[in-house]
């Protein structure tokens, strides 16, 4: 049996994180295979719909004490009784519900900050967080993502346990900073990767793509697809009437303008007029100007009533909603690492229509569960990919029954698990030596 830590920032439970059910989903598997696994939350209170709050040790670096350290100097020599009034999971949850918090220029600040560990503005976040590590003693200290690698070196000096760094769209963000900021953001990656004894990568694209942005050597990039426990989820039934569904956060990123205006222009078509759109997947404040927008657009072109915009992501409802769709399509502006909505909906039965961006081309490729269009398609060519797919329904069901199985067979989280046990008892293995 090994004990191990993994560090897991918590999304405030606004939106459908990926990375939150993929840490979530692993650790519930690795403590099936027997292992003790604690997860600590980082900056917010994790999504414990699917885990419960007994998965869950204190959060450290809460959000709102981050963001006064970074801003006063006072606050970073606050004793810690007044550190804990602002650790309120209440307070937490409160403050990510709000928008403009941080500027760009103050978010940039921020994440350098965090990159430089022991020599940031939150140094004293640390100290608690590996005094809190060497009281659970972990074999194993697993980073949910490489924006978290300020943390490995205070870690390993203090600790001696092995240190794992998982990968999963941590390009998306530092390429989103301004300059300086995301140059500096990714030379300090560079500079504290070599505090890492191995990185997992969720797909082949994505280990590659971080092998050339870290500079790291082939064999320190390990790849374990994440996976589901894939005997939780049923399968679809054809619903009364075609339906096209969205599962992710509701934000031009993730191109769901792009499919609503697919949408509007399937809705034209000949025999497209029973056609509807669900979309689930939450939003932060600062995208509620992005949705209205999209509302105002779907009531101009008189198809709102065929829409259905669903607030909830937790569990029961993910599940119901999958099972209630024709055709899945998150057409993602950039390249994905994962995909996990896809799986989900394979893992019930449904096809999906994807760019060629990112993972897409190795999981359609892995599982036959879909079709893409171009990397820069237009709505016009989403609307025929999706048209195809609905204008056959048994053809795209049997492309549905065929991912399901490719999943349950390669995908399963149960596997995963195993897999990541051997990279960890090996790292484990090495550091004790």
């Amino acid at each position: 049996m090994m004990r191990i830590v993994q560090i897991t920032p918590g999304s405030g439970d606004n939106f459908y994180c990926e990375n939150c059910l993929r840490d979530q989903g692993l650790l519930r598997a690795l403590r099936a295979l027997g292992h003790d696994v604690v997860m600590a939350p980082l900056y917010l209170p994790p999504g414990l719909t699917e885990t419960g709050a007994a998965d869950a040790g204190p959060i450290f670096f809460g959000g709102i004490n981050v963001y006064l350290q970074q801003k006063w100097g006072w606050f970073r020599r606050t004793p810690r009784w007044v550190d804990k009034v602002f650790d309120s999971r209440r307070l937490l949850r409160w403050a990510a519900r709000l928008s403009g918090m941080t500027n760009a220029h103050e978010l940039g600040a921020t994440m350098l900050s965090m990159l430089a560990g022991e020599q940031g503005r939150q140094a004293k976040e640390l100290e608690r967080l590996v005094d809190w590590l060497t009281q659970e003693r972990p074999d194993v200290v697993v980073l949910s993502n490489a924006l978290l690698l300020g943390l490995a070196r205070r870690i390993r000096e203090r600790l001696g346990a092995a240190v794992v760094c998982l990968l999963q769209d941590e390009d998306e963000f530092i390429d989103g900073l301004i300059e300086p900021y995301r140059s500096e953001a990714w030379r300090l990656l560079q500079e504290r990767a070599v505090e890492v004894d191995a990185f997992v990568a969720v797909s082949r694209y994505y280990g590659g793509v971080m092998r050339k942005r870290l500079g790291l050597p082939q064999e320190k990039v390990e790849v374990v697809y994440p996976g589901l426990a894939t005997e939780r989820y049923g399968l679809a039934q054809r619903p009364a009437r075609p339906t096209v569904g969205f599962l992710s956060r509701w934000y031009a990123g993730k191109g769901l303008d792009r499919l609503v205006e697919a949408f509007v222009l399937l809705k034209q078509r000949e025999g497209m007029g029973q056609v509807r759109l669900r979309i689930a997947g939450g939003h932060n404040a600062e995208d509620q100007g992005f949705v209205e927008g999209l509302r105002g657009q779907l009531r101009g072109a008189g198809v709102s009533e065929d829409v259905e915009f669903i607030d909830g992501f937790e569990w029961e409802m993910r599940h119901d909603f999958l099972r209630s769709l024709s055709v899945l399509s998150v057409p993602a502006r950039r390249g994905e690492a994962w995909g996990m909505y896809a799986v989900e909906a394979w893992a019930c039965g449904v096809p999906v229509a994807e760019p060629r961006v990112g993972v897409f081309e190795e999981l359609v490729e892995l599982t036959g569960g879909g079709v893409l269009v171009a990397a820069d398609a237009s709505a016009g060519e989403l609307a025929d990919a999706l048209e195809a797919l609905l204008r056959e329904p048994e053809a795209a069901e049997a492309m549905g029954r065929q991912a399901r199985e490719r999943v349950s067979e390669r995908l399963d989280v149960k596997q995963s698990a195993v897999q990541l046990v051997q990279v960890y008892h090996k790292l484990a293995q090495v550091r004790q030596r």
